[in-house]
């Protein structure tokens, strides 16, 4: 793949993040002297479509987008390495922690690097359409993706810096858990009430279902899997979730977001007061007496509706949700069997059935009627491999077994050519986060970043080799 003979990809696939959570007080102590902060905004002319002879983007477009993005020249040195951080979908002015304290401070300090973090296209303020209609879509691509970076390493310039850092000349360097290691007494508590609500759902009790989502406030709720969706909402998922859940978890402070543990703290809460334990009995009538205990989640009031699915302005949620239906899949189901902490009602139909609203056919474009997991497993899937491309996961990520760590991947050893990390006890996007001092990090955060520091050094070292032109052979 033309991709990886480009780029030296450092890819954190625990800080793969599905929704970003803005970070809250920032530790300022030691900034002072950096770049300013914010950084101005840059702008790259993309290519709309970089495959203008594949059938799959007719008709075809012979124009360009404006793509942003921002660096941080602070520790650069001529010679050192550029450090690509991809905003995912996300603002890039999102993830401009990663260029204050994060893994790319921690690498550019480490090695005289340039750090950028540069906007996918259809986020922030890089869309090459006024609106997201289904035809306007057809270039939100993994492989559109993919050309973009490839693109963008060949030609940026970066204001001030007088040496040529395009590639292939300098080196460009990218960057079922809830259940397991959830409180043990909150997964429990969830486990009890979802197995109660699913006897109503699964008995067909019309009015037990009434009077459980009146107890919500969500009476107006036609579906019972918008209810579902709407009370899984501190869970986090299916896909829409307007909470800290487990994913925002982190462990530096001041990017962590605990109302997952709000949440937690409330359903296990043995001194709740008397107007709230009533409604632990409300529903005893339809479970033979048995009260509903830790029945105290947050009343939500919200309506899935097909209206706000199908609205084409540009945003990070329909973009988001394009790929999804399209390509990426990863649907959010509730298990077949056994213990679950959503609702059995969740199934694939259902988020389908939102690509459907979203996504009316267009003149040009439509969706498949489930996503084409070949267009994004091309690459390799759980056995991808290219050479100085990093893995690095957390083991409590929720995404998980979507990564390279998956427990149906296959076992792999790492090495310096095709190094893997597992963080153990880490979750979604904790390597990404960091502070100025790395000796002060808890110290399993401290080794993975030492480790990935390390690796880019080793790599670094022989960079001269693996350039175009040299025999890799020799290295092999």
């Amino acid at each position: 793949m033309q991709f990886f003979h480009l780029l030296i990809v450092f890819l954190g696939l625990a800080s793969a993040t599905l929704k970003f959570k803005p970070a809250l007080n920032r530790e300022q102590n030691g900034l002072n002297e950096r770049q300013s902060y914010p950084y101005p905004a840059l702008t790259i002319d993309m290519p709309i479509d970089h495959f203008p002879h594949s059938s799959r983007y007719t008709p075809h477009v012979n124009g360009t987008f404006k793509q942003r993005y921002f660096f941080d020249s602070t520790y650069y040195k001529p010679g050192g390495p550029v450090y690509l951080y991809i905003s995912g979908e996300t603002a890039g002015t999102n993830r401009f922690s990663n260029l204050q304290t994060g893994i790319i401070q921690i690498l550019m300090q480490a090695t005289n690097g340039l750090g950028v973090i540069l906007e996918d296209r259809y986020y922030g303020q890089s869309f090459p359409f006024d609106d997201s209609s289904t035809d306007n879509l057809r270039f939100l691509t993994t492989e559109q993706t993919v050309a973009d970076k490839v693109y963008f390493a060949q030609h940026a310039t970066f204001p001030g810096i007088t040496a040529n850092l395009t590639a292939p000349g300098t080196p460009w360097i990218l960057y079922n858990p809830i259940q397991k290691y959830g409180p043990q007494d909150c997964v429990a508590s969830v486990n009890a009430i979802v197995t109660k609500i699913n006897s109503l759902t699964d008995s067909h009790n019309t009015q037990a279902i009434n009077d459980l989502k009146a107890i919500f406030g969500l009476q107006d709720l036609q579906d019972i899997r918008d209810f579902a969706q709407t009370i899984a909402w501190p869970i986090g998922g299916p896909f829409n979730y307007p909470l800290d859940t487990w994913q925002e978890l982190n462990w530096y402070p001041a990017y962590s977001g605990n109302q997952f543990f709000d949440f937690c703290s409330n359903v296990t809460n043995i001194d709740a007061p008397a107007n709230v334990t009533a409604i632990d009995h409300a529903l005893a009538k339809y479970t033979n007496g048995e009260p509903w205990p830790a029945l105290l989640l947050s009343f939500l009031a919200d309506t899935i509706l097909a209206t706000f699915w199908a609205d084409k302005t540009n945003g990070p949620n329909r973009s988001y949700l394009y790929t999804t239906c399209t390509e990426l899949g990863a649907y959010q189901v509730a298990p077949k069997s056994g213990p679950s902490l959503i609702m059995n009602v969740l199934q694939v139909d259902y988020t389908q059935e939102w690509c459907t609203w979203a996504f009316p056919p267009g003149k040009y474009n439509s969706i498949p009627a489930t996503p084409d997991l070949e267009r994004f497993n091309k690459y390799g899937a759980f056995n991808i491999q290219a050479d100085r491309l990093a893995f690095i996961d957390g083991s409590i990520d929720p995404w998980l077994d979507l990564c390279y760590h998956s427990t149906e991947a296959p076992l792999r050893i790492t090495s310096d050519l095709h190094p893997e990390y597992l963080i153990t006890g880490a979750g979604h996007h904790w390597d990404s986060y960091g502070i100025l001092n790395v000796s002060a990090e808890p110290l399993f955060i401290q080794q993975a970043h030492l480790w990935e520091i390390k690796t880019v050094q080793k790599w670094l070292k022989t960079f001269p080799n693996w350039k175009p032109g040299y025999n890799r052979k020799r290295e092999l």
